[in-house]
């Protein structure tokens, strides 16, 4: 039988789903929707047997020509010598996703410098993937991705995005281990955007805020709970801060006394430290989180708490299960414009907003602290503290 029959050029013509010869029991089979793949096809009395060899142009291993036919090569050596070319791979018991997902997970840990982001990738995966956990990665297919996706595709687009680009990404792990030899079923453009049903255009930029009327309602629940998640989330509504800004509080970061908190500027969004004034609740919150204290950070201990437990505690006490932790920011804001007869300015200084050219913001410093305090004070009293 010839070899050789395939060519570089003549692959990447090849559409057609099919299988594809090169010779002596080397083939490549283009699947529906593109994907190409090459297998080594032998027969051993009336059985046929196939030995997958890997992707061709695709995932981050993928395998040209040129070492598909080195492969082909080295299984036509141990066919000679009696050996079965499948006796490791039968030995082994197939990998599962959750195998490839805790493997990959590993991995990156030592790369992530961001605890939200790591927790958002272990949550997505742990949770939102488990349809697929027990699955061989090897023979999940587009339609077990889709079915995955869909219970969040249209409520939560966001999550839904996040969730397919990791499955995409443990699955494109588990090809260059060589663990699945057929291509990514959770490829976007020109597989899976061909499949999942339309939907709106996904709109970034603003978060679902809580209505200022039921905010009382919210810091009522809140108080019930004795979790650190919940004092934290109670902590972060009062302050009107950022969600990073409030977790990693440090008790040395309070003045007691002056009735402050210095938030540095490494922190800030804006990269300015900034002093939020603390009303007696705030206060009392902290107090009541030193009595505990494992360690620095006054929500956590030693490692801060979790954006994760924050927002689940948010969403236990929220009348609106749709809020999130930035939203707050914008619960306060909306109360102080329609609420108060405070100027725009300290509204949104006390947001750590910069409004006006320096000069006025130099000529405000000195005393929009007082003035911020009397706002938050009122802010407080309106919520019930």
């Amino acid at each position: 039988m010839a070899r050789n029959k395939l060519s570089e050029t003549k692959i990447k013509s090849l559409a057609k789903p099919g299988i594809y010869g090169d010779g002596e029991g080397l083939y490549l089979r283009v699947q529906k929707g593109g994907s190409k793949n090459w297998v080594f096809i032998f027969r051993r009395g009336d059985k046929r047997n196939e030995v997958g060899l890997g992707g061709y142009g695709q995932g981050t291993a993928p395998v040209s020509l040129t070492l598909a036919r080195e492969k082909a090569e080295a299984i036509r050596q141990q066919l000679a010598r009696g050996e079965d070319p499948r006796a490791d791979r039968i030995s082994t018991k197939p990998k599962t996703f959750a195998d490839c997902m805790e493997a990959l997970i590993e991995t990156k840990e030592k790369e992530w410098t961001n605890d939200k982001h790591a927790d958002q990738w272990r949550m997505t995966l742990r949770e939102y993937a488990k349809p697929l956990h027990d699955m061989p990665v090897a023979d999940i297919v587009m339609g077990d991705v889709k079915d995955c996706l869909l219970p969040h595709w249209q409520e939560r687009p966001e999550t839904a995005d996040r969730l397919r680009s990791r499955i995409q990404a443990v699955i494109d792990y588990a090809i260059a281990h060589e663990w699945r030899t057929a291509g990514n079923p959770a490829r976007w453009k020109g597989l899976l955007d061909k499949v999942m049903p339309r939907r709106q255009k996904l709109q970034r930029g603003h978060h679902a805020a809580l209505a200022y009327a039921q905010a009382p309602q919210l810091i009522a629940k809140l108080k019930e709970s004795s979790g650190t998640a919940a004092r934290a989330v109670e902590f972060l509504t009062l302050t009107t801060t950022r969600t990073r800004e409030g977790r990693e509080a440090l008790f040395t970061e309070v003045d007691v006394e002056a009735k402050t908190w210095m938030v540095p500027a490494e922190r800030m969004k804006a990269g300015k430290e900034h002093v939020v004034p603390l009303c007696d609740r705030a206060l009392a919150i902290v107090e009541i989180m030193r009595q505990q204290a494992t360690g620095p950070y006054i929500f956590g201990g030693e490692k801060p708490v979790s954006s994760t437990a924050m927002t689940k505690a948010l969403r236990l006490a929220s009348p609106d299960k749709a809020a999130t932790l930035h939203g707050l920011r914008s619960m306060f804001r909306d109360w102080a414009g329609d609420c108060t007869e405070y100027p725009r300015e300290i509204a949104e200084a006390a947001l750590a907003h910069s409004v006006g050219n320096e000069v006025e913001q130099a000529y405000r410093r000195g005393s929009a602290l007082e003035k911020r305090r009397s706002l938050m004070y009122d802010w407080a009293t309106y919520l019930g503290c």
